[in-house]
């Protein structure tokens, strides 16, 4: 029942080459950079990921997207990472855009063993229609576009079908987590964290605070240890380097 591994290192080494991954996250917040950093310094390449966003500002996932080593990402966001839009546009990297709430809502139903569902969200779209670009020819045509999906009428009301998401591993990061697996998320480090754990075969946590069984109270754990294989606790200097995506004062 003891889940904890001495290093980073240790936590990713089965990672390989062409592996896919959720990774939590949002933003620059409740990003795993610690199992991240191990990955490229593996490296580890041919990655399929499955994020909110790709990182930015050089951390997170941006490290392994700047390295050449993800060669499709599943996300809701691209935001201010230029790289990401380089290698997209470009047709070095294939993208599958999905709205938002649509990708929490698959990383969930794929950890709850939920093969698909339905949901209104993107019924007369490209996103219903098919013909979304997945990967660019390099020179502005488009050499991949997603597929047409199920779209069906309930009690008078049209919803497209989505396919719940499972990948070979997840690397999440949390605020605390027990020997055993179970973990803390800190506001909104919440948003894709247990749900990218869920979606995971093989589920890696780094946590700022390791705590011995029953230490956290069975009310306060927001993900049972149940969907965790490894756990990583992170030093101090580690849990404390937090960067700040936007910064701004007030007068």
């Amino acid at each position: 029942m003891d889940k904890v591994v001495a290093t980073a290192q240790e936590a990713v080494a089965e990672v390989g080459d062409g592996a896919s991954l959720a990774v939590g996250g949002f933003g620059l917040s409740g990003v795993p950079n610690v199992l991240i950093q191990a990955l490229y310094e593996q490296g580890t390449g041919s990655l399929s990921v499955v994020s909110n966003n790709c990182g930015a500002m050089e951390s997170g996932l941006a490290v392994l997207l700047a390295a050449g080593r993800i060669a499709r990402v599943t996300g809701s966001y691209i935001g201010a990472n230029k790289e990401f839009a380089r290698q997209y546009l470009a047709g070095e990297l294939e993208v599958e855009m999905i709205p938002q709430g649509t990708l929490a809502e698959r990383l969930r139903a794929g950890g709850a063993g939920i093969p698909a569902f339905y949901t209104p969200a993107g019924v007369g779209t490209q996103v219903a229609d098919g013909g979304l670009p997945w990967r660019y020819d390099g020179s502005g045509g488009v050499a991949l576009a997603s597929p047409p999906k199920e779209v069906r009428e309930f009690d008078g009301v049209e919803y497209v079908m989505e396919r719940g998401i499972r990948t070979d591993f997840a690397l999440v990061r949390a605020a605390k987590g027990d020997r055993h697996g179970n973990l803390v998320f800190n506001k909104s480090t919440r948003n894709f964290n247990p749900l990218a754990a869920m979606a995971g075969r093989v589920t890696i946590a780094e946590v700022e605070e390791l705590v011995e069984p029953g230490g956290i109270d069975p009310d306060a754990v927001h993900l049972p240890g149940i969907f965790v294989q490894r756990v990583l606790a992170l030093t101090p200097e580690q849990a404390a380097d937090k960067k700040i995506e936007q910064r701004t004062v007030s007068s």
